[in-house]
């Protein structure tokens, strides 16, 4: 009996130490990172015994095309996201509430959309922003980034709204409220969490997107900061490890505090139930 209650605890043990191994995977790269801002003279290595500095800080903070960069990711992230969310809202409506003859096919449709990958259509859209003159456009850009987030978009904001009770409508109906009018003052407020979900994929997926920027931005002053990061790996193999470091620490904060703020919204999940009881 003891044999075998020590294989249960050996084998319940297996699962938390497959995790701590993944954890110190991602931790002791996430330490590098921050030591090597502190170091003025980092390298590949982590050295504890050098003096820590916020030199490398303001080297990145003091260089006019590094704030450009972050501006610019700023730009085009916050208003694809805007753009998603408010276009996702709309479509998402009606394939929630209405009996559409082709809804099952348009909501399938949507779902194999989102597993196209977007290296795979870049050609063909570079050869149409060609013609219609918008490469080196930002608004072009985010035009481009919010078509290819919105399948996604629309297929999590119908899901979110197929979990709104119709009762509230139809009660706001009732009282003379219109479509937009209860999209805006209830079922919005009650689906929250999936607002903020919504908005955090968009978000993190438009601030990390290198390969977009990388094809359709030329100019320097309209890079974003997921190309801009280049600038750190100089010419015959040189690279400014101390400064590369801070400028990843300052691209990481804003999806840092974005998930902050949205976690308390996240994490409330639902409490429609007792919304269309009342």
């Amino acid at each position: 009996m003891k044999k075998i209650n020590i294989m249960k605890k050996s084998s319940s043990m297996i699962p938390y130490v497959i995790l701590i191994m993944i954890g110190v995977t991602f931790l002791i790269p996430l330490l590098w990172v921050i030591v090597a801002s502190l170091d003025v003279s980092a390298t590949t290595a982590i050295n504890f015994s050098n003096p820590l500095s916020l030199d490398n800080y303001k080297e990145v903070i003091s260089d006019v095309k590094n704030r450009q960069s972050f501006l610019q990711s700023g730009i085009i992230s916050l208003t694809q996201t805007s753009i998603v969310l408010i276009c996702s809202m709309l479509a998402a409506y009606p394939l929630s509430r209405f009996e559409l003859k082709n809804g099952q096919k348009i909501t399938m449709g949507l779902l194999f959309l989102t597993s196209i990958p977007i290296t795979a259509v870049m050609v063909p859209v570079y050869q149409m922003f060609i013609m219609m003159k918008l490469i080196d456009s930002t608004m072009g850009t985010i035009i481009f980034l919010s078509a290819a987030a919105l399948p996604y978009g629309i297929w999590m904001m119908k899901n979110f709204f197929d979990g709104v009770p119709v009762e509230l409508e139809e009660a706001a109906w009732t009282d003379g409220a219109s479509a937009i009018k209860c999209i805006i003052k209830i079922i919005i407020p009650l689906m929250l969490p999936g607002v903020f979900t919504v908005a955090m994929f968009t978000f993190i997926g438009s601030w990390g997107n290198f390969f977009v920027p990388f094809i359709l931005l030329q100019s320097a002053n309209k890079i974003p900061a997921a190309v801009n990061i280049y600038r750190f790996f100089g010419n015959h193999g040189a690279v400014l490890y101390g400064q590369l470091a801070a400028y990843s620490i300052m691209y990481m904060m804003p999806i840092f505090m974005l998930y902050a703020f949205a976690q308390k919204y996240m994490s409330q999940g639902f409490s429609m139930s007792g919304a269309a009881k009342g």
